[in-house]
């Protein structure tokens, strides 16, 4: 097992102070949400029901922080112990990626005050899949913050609790694998369920569920790439590519494994002609799958997964990949029908940037008081 320290480095610096400003700005809008209603700073209206909140905090955002779902099967089932090293970082993201995408989905309430009720069971409609996303991701983050919690204990010197917890912490890492697994196959059939609303080339009656947990788990490596890259940058800290480069062999199955799957349905379906159309829908759906392409032909290649900057771009563009495949399906090529039409308002995309800012700067400051990131002691100062 590795050796976790804090970074000891200084937490207020001018990104820090940046990434402030944009959370303020984000929390004044976010005031006027709560203050007025959803209508004085959305663009939402009858045929959109959910905008640029819903789709990036649950939608992409719950995506974007399956860092630990991905890395858990990868240490705990595929017993790839030598990737251990990077699994705090992981549920740090984790934690604060779904953390927030729970907090998002309540902003995006329109009664905000009865969230509660999706968990009093005679106010369950259990024939939504939108309650069962809800339930596992609220289970899903309190699973989080106890794979995380030994973490917060060894900062404090609390060993004795640390000895108790790791007796039953195989317990909730396998729901750890579980609960994303469900929840992130039902985002795939909500698709199902919004019907000839969403576009032909993102609607498959029986693939939905797989696609999605595929890009979330290529989503899922890719910002465990993204995120080691950068602290060794931004940290000063020695470089991880060469670990980095071994998970580059499994992202090349998990890629080609869903674009056989992504193409194969469409070929059967005959819904070939519609990716040359020359339209919006298949001009989305070819950028979409040059963004999976590129880091497919650079993983597939040893020597390029060991090209720091070209493994970097490689988990910049499965990023992008997978939150387009996401945000083509829900909200780009969505078609409610005639009459409506939604492009998100200043207020709200300024709501969602100070959210991703505020992530940051929980993230930046946890990483330098608590032991997140391992040997951090043999880096540079």
């Amino acid at each position: 097992m590795s050796a976790y320290q804090p970074l000891k480095r200084p937490v207020v610096t001018l990104p820090f102070i940046i990434l402030g400003i944009v959370a303020l700005i984000g929390s004044y809008y976010l005031a006027l949400r709560f203050i007025h209603g959803m209508g004085f700073v959305t663009n939402l209206n009858g045929g959109y029901a959910w905008g640029v909140w819903v789709v990036y905090d649950v939608v992409v955002g719950t995506a974007l922080a399956c860092g630990g779902y991905a890395l858990a099967i990868t240490v705990y089932i595929m017993n790839k112990g030598k990737y251990h090293p990077l699994m705090r970082p992981a549920l740090l993201a984790s934690l604060l990626g779904y953390g927030l995408g729970g907090i998002g989905a309540m902003i995006d309430m329109g009664r905000y005050w009865q969230f509660y009720n999706i968990f009093t069971p005679w106010h369950m409609n259990f024939n939504s899949v939108m309650l069962e996303v809800g339930l596992c991701v609220a289970t899903y983050i309190l699973v989080l913050c106890i794979e995380f919690a030994p973490t917060l204990l060894e900062r404090f010197g609390a060993k004795g609790l640390i000895k108790t917890l790791n007796k039953v912490l195989f317990i909730f890492i396998a729901l750890g694998v579980l609960l994303p697994t469900m929840h992130q196959s039902s985002l795939g059939s909500m698709l199902i369920a919004m019907g000839y609303k969403v576009h032909p080339l993102w609607q498959s009656l029986h693939l939905q569920p797989l696609l999605a947990i595929l890009t979330a788990l290529t989503m899922g490596f890719a910002v465990v790439v993204f995120e080691a890259s950068f602290s060794s940058v931004g940290f000063r800290r020695p470089s991880e590519t060469p670990l980095l480069a071994g998970l580059g062999k499994g992202i090349v199955g998990l890629i080609a494994v869903y674009l056989a799957f992504r193409f194969g349905e469409i070929l059967l379906n005959g819904k070939l002609g519609l990716i040359f159309a020359g339209d919006l829908g298949s001009l989305m759906f070819l950028l979409e799958t040059a963004l999976f392409v590129f880091p497919l032909v650079v993983l597939s290649s040893a020597r390029y997964r060991g090209h720091g900057p070209l493994l970097l771009w490689a988990s910049v563009s499965m990023l992008f990949a997978g939150s387009l495949y996401r945000f083509n399906a829900f909200l780009i090529t969505y078609d409610p029908g005639p009459g409506y039409s939604y492009f998100p308002s200043v207020p709200e995309i300024m709501v969602t940037a100070g959210m991703v800012a505020l992530e940051i700067m929980v993230f930046l400051f946890v990483v330098k008081k608590f032991p997140v990131l391992h040997n951090a002691d043999s880096a540079r100062s």
